[in-house]
């Protein structure tokens, strides 16, 4: 592909792809009971071409959110970001002066989660490599996924809990709030790991790494001691149908179990067991049954939004596959989130995305964002965990699992 403009190449690929997944060039319409439904209007989406005057080596060794320029990289086109009668995609290819580009996408997340879009963005990749059609055809079919008729929510889902903010910590302006990205590579993981119990050692990165978080996170922010706080990590539940969805299904496949406690117990004392219990616990009780309960609930309850005070919202990037979608000219140095932070939740949404840092050594990173003098505080908490052995602990009782 040397010597073939990204831009045109990108944007031809993209017009033929389009023709595959027709629905992303409609505009999302709002029915009876708050129902969205997608009108196929044919409006197209926003493709936007750029140049810069830098070069990648200009953004640092280490690429990770939040990423500089991000308003130019990604430009945000007037009356093109809402929801409803919006453009479902808007695409900016930027030339850069070395040679190299930057792919950035916004998409409406209604219409795909992170897996549907890395298909999309497969099949646009290999049409601009030369194939004629995707390897995986898309599969629409949102009817899978419908309640029930009668709905039946047969589970707890206490993600959808109506919590009031009765003092205000979640509306805290943003231009007052402290942004922050934590890496966490083999050191890290392996010094948190120490706090572990032994009947937990199997515990993945993920679980250990955001049991730690959430509890620093929870002292860090004072809240009073008999207070519920949550932590939510999303569930990709596309594996848990029998029979399976098709493969080229690329409507969103996740759900947010929730774990929860009072701050007092979440807390009481340095050992991650408790935290870590949970995490793990919340996580197991999504299967089918859990995600067609939470489709019956939507009807029931006219689409409710999650609950967020109080609450820790974790969304796992490691297996989505940005980083290996190749347009032609090899995979990226990043592929994954543009911002650290979920930006519908910001206050509470944090991404957790594979990179590497400064020396080359691969990790995870996990964007923070809290009040100034919590962050203080998150820092100190964390540095703990990083720097001091656990009370009567024995080293022999702990396994370090490699990431």
């Amino acid at each position: 592909m040397q010597g073939r403009d990204p831009v045109k190449v990108i944007r031809e690929a993209l017009a033929q792809t389009l023709v595959f997944y027709y629905p992303f060039a409609g505009r999302l319409r709002e029915g009876p009971g708050r129902k969205l439904v997608v009108e196929c209007t044919g409006e197209g989406v926003v493709f936007i071409e750029a140049d810069a005057d830098v070069t990648l080596e200009q953004f640092g060794d280490a690429l990770r959110p939040p990423f500089p320029c991000l308003e130019e990289l990604l430009f945000d086109l007037p009356g093109s970001g809402g929801v409803l009668h919006c453009p479902l995609l808007l695409i900016q290819v930027t030339r850069l002066k070395c040679g190299g580009f930057i792919f950035g996408l916004r998409l409406n997340h209604t219409m795909s989660d992170a897996a549907g879009l890395v298909q999309f963005m497969t099949a646009v990749s290999e049409v601009a490599r030369g194939a004629g059609a995707p390897s995986v055809l898309p599969v629409w079919q949102r009817h899978l996924l419908n309640a029930r008729d009668p709905t039946c929510v047969t589970c707890t889902h206490r993600e959808y809990d109506g919590v009031i903010d009765t003092k205000g910590g979640t509306v805290t302006p943003l231009k007052d709030m402290a942004i922050r990205s934590f890496f966490f590579g083999r050191t890290e993981v392996s010094a948190i790991r120490r706090f572990v119990p032994h009947h937990l050692s199997q515990s993945t990165t993920f679980e250990v790494i955001i049991a730690c978080l959430w509890r620093c996170r929870t002292i860090a922010l004072q809240f009073d001691s008999n207070e519920e706080v949550r932590m939510m990590s999303l569930v990709n539940a596309r594996g848990k149908f029998n029979p399976p969805l098709p493969s080229g299904y690329y409507g969103n496949v996740f759900v947010y179990p929730a774990a929860v406690t009072t701050v007092g117990k979440l807390c009481e004392n340095t050992n991650l067991g408790y935290a870590l219990e949970l995490v793990r616990k919340a996580k197991k009780e999504v299967n089918e049954e859990y995600l067609r309960s939470v489709a019956d609930l939507m009807v029931t309850r006219g689409r409710p939004v999650l609950t967020v005070v109080r609450t820790f919202v974790v969304s796992d990037t490691t297996r989505a596959g940005f980083g290996k979608v190749d347009f032609g000219w090899g995979k990226p140095t990043y592929g994954g989130p543009a911002e650290c932070l979920i930006s519908s939740i910001p206050r509470t949404g944090s991404f957790y995305i594979p990179c590497k840092n400064s020396k080359g050594e691969e990790g995870i990173a996990v964007g923070i964002c809290l009040p100034v003098p919590a962050m203080e505080i998150l820092v100190k908490e964390l540095d703990f965990f990083l720097k001091n052995m656990p009370e009567s602990s024995n080293k022999t009782n702990f396994n370090v699992s490699k990431l």
